[in-house]
C-alpha cells in the first residue's frame, strides 16, 4: 500500500490550516478581554452562543479515539459500540437539565471548585491532581498517540514527526483562550462532519465497488448487513462470539460490550455521565453562559452526538466487510500487522485508498478532530492547575496578567509530558478501550462524589473522602481478582459500593443531620423552556427508534 498525500490533498489540507489558524487570530484580537483577564482565557465568559457551546462540546468529545479508536471497536464489534454515543445524548439531555442548573446558579468554573465548596479544601485538592494525572496521562496522551498513528498510516511520515505536528498545532490553538477554541470548534466541527461523512460515502461506495455489483451507497450498506450480520445488533449476549482483541488473540464480545448490564449495573451511565456532568473540558464550554443559552448548547451538542455513528462507526463496519471478503488487499495488509489483525488501523488505513483530494478532505477532518479536542483538555488542564492548586497553594496574590501567563505555560508543559508519553501506548490493544478502561478506574468514586453532593444534604467530606479512595484499589482488586468481569460492570459493581460507603460514613458522621454545606437548591432550577423540551423529546424518539430496529 502506497503511503503519503498528494499535491492536490496538501493543498486542501493547507486551506484548512491557513483558515483555522486566521480565525482563531480574529478572534484572538477581536472579541478578546481588551485587558488581560484569566476569566476570560480559562471560560470565554459570557460570550460563546448556543452553537458554539454545542459545537465545542462536540469537537472535545469527538477525537482519534472516535475516528480511530471507535471505528476501529467498529471493525471489532460492529455497530453496538455506538451505545457510547447514542446514550451519550441521552446523557447530555439529563445533564443540561439537572447538573447545568447547580453549577451555574453557584458560579461554580472548576470541578474542584464545586467539591471545595460542597464539601472541603481536601477533597478539591485530591480530586484536582487526580484530574490532572488523569488528563495528562490517559486523555492527552492518548489523543497524540492515536492520532499521530493515523496520520502515520496516512502520511508514511514518521509517528513522532507527526505527534510533534498535532503538539504544536494544538498549542497554538490553546494558547488563544477558551474564546478561540470555542470559535474556532464550529470550524473544526464543520471540518469533521463534512469530511468524515464523505469518508463514510466513499467507503460505502468502495464496498459496493469491490464486494457487490457497483450499485452504490444502499448496496454497500446492504452488503454490510449480508456479510456481517454479527455486527449488526446493539445487544450482546455472554459467549455470543469472539472478536480480535488487537494483540494477536480473541476476546468475547460480550468483555466489552455487556448487554443490558451495563445499563442495569450502571457502568454505561457511569462513563457519560462522569463524562459529560463531571468532566471539566466538558462542562467548561457551559460555564460561563447564563443557563438557558448553556442549555441550547448541550442539546445540540446531543443532537451532533447522532450523528457520529455515521461518520465513525459506518467506515469500520466497511472496512470489517471488506477485509473478511479479503476484497482489497490493501486493507488487508494494512490492518494486519505481523500477522495480528490491529482494529485500530481500520480507519486510517481505508483513508489511504481514498481518491486524491478527497484523502485531504479527510485528513483536515481527522486533524480538526484531534486539534480540537486537544486543545479542550489542555485548556481544562491548565484551568484546574492555575485556579485550583497553583493560586491557592504556591502564589495566591497573582495578578491577571501573570495568571494567564502561567496559564499558558502549564499548557505547554502538559503538552510537552503527554507527547513524551504517547509511543508507550503501541503496548495498548486497542486504543478506545484503553481510554474508556483506565478512566473508569476513577470515575466510579467520582460520579458518587457528584451526585450525592448534589441531591443528598446528608453527604458529608467523610464519605466523600471514602469514595475517592475506594474508587481505584477496588476497581484495581476487581480487574486481577475477577478477570472475566467486563470493565463497565465492573465500573458498576464499584460506583455501588462507594456510593453505599459514601451514605454509610455520611450517616454515621453526621448523625442524621443535613451538612452546613449542603446546596440550597430551587426546584424551579430545573424547568426548561418548550423549545428545549420539544427538542429533547425528539432526541429520545430517535433514540427509541434506533434500538427497536437494531437490538
Amino acid at each position: 500500500m502506497q503511503l503519503g498525500l498528494e499535491t492536490l490533498d496538501y493543498l486542501i489540507f493547507f486551506v484548512y490550516f491557513v483558515i483555522v489558524a486566521s480565525y482563531g487570530f480574529w478572534v484572538y484580537k477581536n472579541k478578546g478581554s481588551k485587558t488581560t483577564d484569566s476569566k476570560d482565557f480559562f471560560l470565554a465568559e459570557g460570550s460563546l452562543t448556543w452553537w458554539a457551546i454545542g459545537s465545542s462540546i462536540i469537537a472535545s468529545n469527538i477525537s482519534a479515539e472516535q475516528f480511530i479508536g471507535m471505528s476501529g471497536q467498529a471493525f471489532q464489534l460492529g455497530l453496538a459500540i455506538s451505545v457510547y454515543e447514542l446514550v451519550g445524548g441521552l446523557s447530555l439531555i439529563i445533564i443540561a437539565i439537572y447538573f447545568l442548573p447547580i453549577y451555574i446558579r453557584n458560579k461554580i468554573y472548576t470541578m474542584p471548585q464545586f467539591l471545595e465548596l460542597r464539601y472541603d479544601k481536601r477533597l478539591a485538592t485530591i480530586m484536582a491532581v487526580f484530574w490532572l494525572f488523569l488528563y495528562i496521562l490517559v486523555n492527552l496522551t492518548s489523543i497524540i498517540y492515536l492520532g499521530a498513528l493515523s496520520l502515520e498510516k496516512m502520511t508514511g511520515f514518521d509517528f513522532m514527526a507527526c505527534a510533534v505536528f498535532l503538539t504544536v498545532f494544538a498549542i497554538f490553538i490553546t494558547l488563544g483562550g477558551m474564546k478561540v477554541i470555542g470559535y474556532t470548534d464550529v470550524i473544526q466541527v464543520v471540518c469533521l462532519v463534512v469530511g468524515g461523512l464523505a469518508t463514510t460515502y466513499l467507503a460505502l461506495q468502495l464496498l459496493s465497488d469491490r464486494v457487490g455489483t457497483g450499485a452504490g451507497v444502499l448496496e454497500g450498506l446492504s452488503l454490510i448487513k449480508q456479510k456481517a450480520d454479527s455486527h449488526m445488533h446493539l445487544m450482546f449476549s455472554p459467549g455470543e462470539y469472539q472478536v480480535h482483541d488487537g494483540r494477536g488473540g480473541f476476546i468475547d464480545a460480550y468483555q466489552q460490550l455487556p448487554g443490558l448490564m451495563m445499563f442495569i449495573i450502571g457502568g454505561q451511565w457511569i462513563v457519560n455521565f462522569n463524562y459529560f456532568g463531571c468532566n471539566q473540558y466538558m462542562t467548561q464550554r457551559a460555564l460561563g453562559a447564563s443557563l438557558p443559552t448553556a442549555r441550547n448548547g448541550v442539546l445540540f451538542a446531543a443532537f451532533l452526538k447522532m450523528l457520529m455513528p455515521f461518520i465513525v462507526v459506518l467506515p469500520g463496519l466497511a472496512a470489517y466487510v471488506l477485509f473478511q471478503e479479503n476484497a482489497d488487499q490493501a486493507i488487508v495488509n494494512g490492518i494486519s500487522d505481523n500477522g495480528i489483525v490491529k482494529p485500530d488501523n481500520a480507519y486510517p488505513v481505508l483513508l489511504n485508498i481514498l481518491p486524491v483530494g478527497l484523502k485531504g478532505l479527510a485528513f483536515a477532518a481527522l486533524t480538526a478532530a484531534i486539534v480540537a479536542s486537544l486543545a479542550g483538555k489542555a485548556n481544562s488542564i491548565s484551568t484546574i492547575y492555575m485556579l485550583d492548586i497553583h493560586k491557592k497553594f504556591f502564589n495566591p496574590n497573582l495578578d491577571e496578567k501573570q495568571t494567564v501567563w502561567l496559564g499558558r505555560v502549564a499548557i505547554v508543559v502538559s503538552f510537552v509530558i503527554a507527547l513524551a508519553i504517547s509511543p508507550f501506548l503501541k503496548n495498548f490493544g486497542q486504543g478506545f478501550e484503553y481510554i474508556q478502561e483506565y478512566t473508569g478506574f476513577i470515575s466510579p468514586g467520582i460520579l458518587s462524589i457528584f451526585l450525592l453532593g448534589f441531591f443528598w444534604k446528608k453527604a458529608t467530606t467523610q464519605g466523600a473522602l471514602a469514595a475517592a479512595v475506594l474508587s481505584i484499589p477496588l476497581s484495581t482488586l476487581f480487574k486481577f481478582q475477577v478477570p472475566d468481569m467486563p470493565f463497565l460492570n465492573r465500573m458498576g459493581v464499584v460506583f455501588w459500593i462507594c456510593t453505599l460507603a459514601h451514605i454509610g460514613i455520611s450517616l454515621a458522621v453526621s448523625h442524621g443531620k443535613n451538612n452546613p454545606k449542603a446546596l440550597s437548591i430551587d426546584r424551579n432550577w430545573f424547568r426548561t423552556n418548550s423549545s428545549f423540551r420539544i427538542g429533547a423529546v425528539a432526541l429520545c424518539s430517535i433514540l427509541a427508534v434506533i434500538y427497536l430496529i437494531f437490538w
